[in-house]
């Protein structure tokens, strides 16, 4: 029954990880529009979203370094840059930045939209699997 559920969910739960990452992709992005020499990156949606459902989610993690013993031990996890690739400017400029504004802040707010619309997607069927169960 369980793995029923979470067959059901899956896909949505991956697309929201993937959307999340995507939107700390742009936002630092934005946040690097004045660095010179900075290149935008992306990454592409739907081939990690085909990869991520068929061979599962493949996070790196690494343990934080510590320099007392009262530290608590942590956990990161970082995001495969091999994915990640270097957006071609349509306009370049004179320090070699490849972030543009326009596109940037039209893609960063796609995403977030697609990110509250799955999320309302997520809701509703867990709202109907809800009601099946209560019948």
């Amino acid at each position: 029954m369980i793995d029923k559920l979470d067959a059901a969910l899956s896909f949505n739960r991956e697309a929201l990880n993937l959307r999340a990452q995507r939107q700390e992709v742009l936002a630092a992005n934005i946040a690097h529009a004045d660095t010179p020499n900075y290149k935008a990156r992306d990454f592409d949606f739907a081939s990690r979203l085909t990869q991520a459902v068929e061979q599962g989610r493949q996070s790196q993690s690494f343990a934080l370094a510590t320099t007392s013993s009262r530290h608590m031990a942590g956990e990161a996890k970082a995001m495969p840059d091999q994915d990640l690739l270097y957006r071609v400017p349509s306009q370049s400029s004179i320090d070699g930045n490849t972030v543009e504004m326009d596109a940037e802040r039209i893609n960063f707010a796609d995403n977030a939209l697609r990110y509250e619309s799955n999320l309302t997607v997520i809701g509703s069927k867990i709202k109907t699997l809800l009601a099946a169960v209560q019948q």
